[in-house]
């Protein structure tokens, strides 16, 4: 009986298969299609609440803090992801070089992504205090700012700071993810890219840049997911405020829905984030399966 099945590939293709199919259905499936019923009713803590259909997305619409949310989320993604791409190449870069202690660099780079969310959040939101910053600390004694600044009761300088700490968190992926990719390009073509007079420059720009692109773009689509969806740093640092300066969706969510009390607003909340994320999703499953098949 065990030989029938394991000389038949199809069925012990399934039997390999299972357990993941099983994982997904309890860990993404299941909780999916909850969120998916209680954003179609007006579920509170309290009480089961009842079928109103897409009466929760037509509300969000109309709120100004849903609104508004959105704004930050886009902001709070697309500044992040800037910043990270351009520092994150630029560690690679430097990674990629040879000079001293040059594996220690690269284990100490990564500390910022291995440091759980909470105890770097919590070590940020002790250096932009006011009272006990370190930050206001160096710009008093450097004379750039007498008083120091208010990092996280400012609405502007609020949404800034959650920035620097995900750049900061973030980098150190895109850096190592993009450092692999470095290493893997022949030597010989720079050689070949020296022999015709090309400078480093021309050589980063016709050598580098295109051979390293597919895995820069494939950090960019998954740091941009993450960064969409991030909740640890904000509630965090801000909790959403001041005055809802630094409320993203994922704040939003758990704020209406926890907080609140109403977990089928919430759950709406939450899936609003999935029209938009979808493309980038589906574009990065195709690029996997080609690469996959090629």
């Amino acid at each position: 009986m065990l030989s029938r099945i394991v000389d038949n590939e199809r069925t012990l293709g399934l039997l390999l298969v299972a357990p993941v199919v099983l994982l997904l259905a309890g860990l993404v499936a299941y909780p999916l299609s909850v969120a998916v019923y209680s954003a179609l009713t007006d579920q509170t803590l309290a009480e089961s609440g009842r079928f109103i259909g897409f009466g929760n997305f037509v509300n969000l619409w109309d709120d100004q803090i849903y609104r508004q949310s959105l704004r930050n989320t886009l902001v709070f993604t697309v500044g992040s992801v800037t910043l990270k791409l351009c520092f994150g190449l630029g560690l690679a870069l430097l990674l990629n070089e040879a000079f001293p202690f040059r594996r220690l660099v690269r284990a100490a780079i990564l500390l910022p992504w291995i440091v759980p969310t909470v105890l770097g959040t919590m070590a940020w939101l002790w250096m932009f205090t006011p009272n006990f910053s370190v930050i206001n600390y160096v710009l008093a004694q450097t004379g750039i700012s007498k008083t120091g600044l208010p990092w996280l009761t400012d609405p502007d300088l609020a949404m800034f700071s959650v920035i620097i700490v995900n750049t900061w968190r973030g980098t150190p992926f895109l850096a190592i993810s993009v450092l692999a990719g470095l290493q893997a390009i022949p030597l010989e073509l720079y050689d070949a890219a020296a022999i015709d007079g090309a400078g480093k420059l021309h050589r980063f720009r016709y050598v580098t840049l295109p051979l390293v692109m597919p895995v820069l773009l494939t950090t960019l689509v998954l740091s941009t997911i993450w960064t969409f969806s991030d909740f640890g740093i904000v509630y965090g640092l801000t909790k959403g405020g001041p005055m809802n300066a630094t409320h993203v969706l994922a704040t939003l969510s758990y704020g209406t829905a926890l907080s609140a009390g109403n977990t089928g607003e919430g759950a709406a909340i939450s899936l609003t984030m999935l029209p938009i994320l979808l493309p980038l999703i589906i574009w990065q499953l195709r690029r996997v399966r080609r690469s996959v098949v090629a």
